[in-house]
């Protein structure tokens, strides 16, 4: 399995944990994502483009009414994934 997979395949567990409990664990869960990411010299691009294709395969499985939903819960959690990245830009204060 490439570096890729294992990205796409840890992220799509992470994120529809977190769109079945959205609960605090669930987005760090994201948030300790993003830092394997980070550590694994994994780019921001890499990791938008998982968040894009797990977030397709979510709306295309799901009912059309709760797309608006799924997409602000899709929003809140890529935010907390890409935090590490905001961090690590931003440097020491």
């Amino acid at each position: 399995m490439t570096a890729q997979e294992d990205l796409l395949r840890d992220y799509r567990a992470a994120f529809l944990r977190f769109l079945a409990r959205r609960e605090e664990f669930a987005l760090t869960a994201g948030y300790q994502l993003g830092r394997t990411a980070l550590a694994a010299d994994r780019s921001l691009l890499d990791v938008v483009h998982v968040h894009h294709v797990v977030l397709a395969e979510v709306l295309r499985d799901g009912p059309a009414d709760e797309v608006p939903e799924l997409a602000r819960a899709a929003s809140g959690f890529l935010v907390e994934v890409l935090a590490s990245y905001d961090m690590a830009r931003r440097g020491p204060p």
